[in-house]
């Protein structure tokens, strides 16, 4: 095995380790919304539960995006072509504007969470 095969072979095994541990970050992220969409509808039944378990869902699916992206990047590391450096680029770009929606709407939930509580607080 020669260096250049030896290259390909350890940039294919880092992405696919990369691409497991996003996959894992978003399917924990996604089992432990659901449990918590479980436990906290039977325990309080009203729809502002759901907020906080959405934020924390929000930051996982962000997480796992970021692991996604730097699977891709590695992929392209070794020897890239111009069709495969095209194909990063759109892939960045649509995961960038994912992940820039996705903090967008995290900040908006966070400041609502955070007018319910001070409203809360100011009832009592």
């Amino acid at each position: 095995m020669d260096l250049d095969e030896l290259l390909r072979e350890g940039d294919r095994i880092a992405v696919t380790l990369v691409e497991i541990a996003g996959a894992a970050v978003i399917f924990v992220g996604a089992l432990w919304a659901a449990l918590r969409i479980v436990v906290e509808g039977l325990r309080y039944r009203s729809a502002a539960v759901f907020n906080p378990i959405r934020l924390s869902l929000g930051r996982f699916l962000t997480l796992g995006l970021e692991f996604q992206l730097a699977a891709d990047i590695l992929r392209t590391a070794v020897s890239p072509t111009f069709d495969q450096i095209g194909q990063l680029a759109a892939i960045a770009t649509i995961r960038t504007a994912l992940n820039f929606f996705l903090r967008r709407e995290i900040a908006q939930e966070q400041r609502q969470v955070g007018e319910a509580g001070t409203e809360q607080g100011s009832r009592t």
